[in-house]
């Protein structure tokens, strides 16, 4: 879909005076997008054309039972999948979504802690960068932006399947208001706080989010990242087999790591 298939799109829906098909962004085109992305609840005016360009995008694609994720202008992986199916079923294809599903993956065993250097190797060594699909903010200092993350070479993919599917479930809103978008360090080559063996950060596999407000002894009485809007965050990573020391012991709800108890 590109800009002239919303000016047609928004025509077919009865939009008037008609809108010119000249895939230009105009103030009638502008009125037009502005009067979907309201009837959709979405507020907004005061985003740039381009991103009310996608929202819009997505607003037809939910009309047309073509799930696109959240209405949030933000083109992750969910919203460039019903695009091509939307494309295809003007060219009259529905193969694009009717394809046959793959069997289940199962999610990855990572090694118990005990093993983890049998896995990994090293503590600090065997690291790649892992570009963030969303910016963050380091947790202590929240002026400075987080593009990227270090990470074990082992765990890279993963993680990256897991921040892409978390942006495409929750938006970038969605992202701001669980805090995590806050971060709390991932490579650290340390000892676990209140004991002697190496912290599984020493090996770049466990990430911490928003530190503050999910502190290490808290439970999930106070923890922010136990509350209700975060079950579908950690089902994303536990789909990948990462741990969440909240979800198993009720302690840390910052952290997850890619090793088992």
């Amino acid at each position: 879909m590109d800009l002239r298939d919303l000016q047609s799109a928004l025509n077919a829906r009865g939009w008037t005076p008609p809108l010119a098909l000249d895939g230009e962004w105009g103030p009638a085109t502008d009125k037009a997008v502005s009067a979907l992305l309201a009837a959709a609840g979405v507020a907004a005016d005061d985003w740039p054309a381009a991103r009310r360009e996608v929202a819009a995008m997505q607003a037809l694609c939910k009309l047309a039972g073509i799930d696109a994720g959240a209405i949030d202008g933000r083109g992750g992986p969910q919203t460039r999948h019903a695009l091509e199916v939307w494309d295809a079923r003007q060219r009259g294809d529905t193969s694009a979504e009717n394809w046959r599903d793959p069997p289940a993956v199962q999610p990855m065993v990572w090694p118990k802690q005990v093993d983890v250097q049998r896995f990994y190797g090293a503590p600090g060594e065997n690291q790649t960068m892992l570009v963030l699909p969303f910016p963050m903010r380091l947790a202590w200092e929240t002026d400075t932006i987080v593009k990227r993350i270090s990470v074990h070479e082992k765990v890279h993919d993963s993680a990256a399947r897991v921040f892409d599917r978390v942006l495409d479930h929750y938006g970038i809103e969605g992202i701001q208001k669980l805090g995590v978008d806050l971060f709390g360090g991932s490579l650290n080559v340390r000892r676990m706080r209140g004991g002697s063996a190496w912290s599984m950060h020493s090996w770049g596999i466990a990430i911490d989010f928003d530190p503050d407000r999910n502190q290490l002894k808290w439970g999930r009485d106070r923890a922010r990242l136990a509350q209700p809007d975060a079950e579908v965050w950690w089902q994303l990573w536990e789909e990948e087999g990462w741990l969440s020391l909240g979800r198993s012991r009720n302690y840390d709800w910052m952290h997850v790591q890619a090793a088992r108890l």
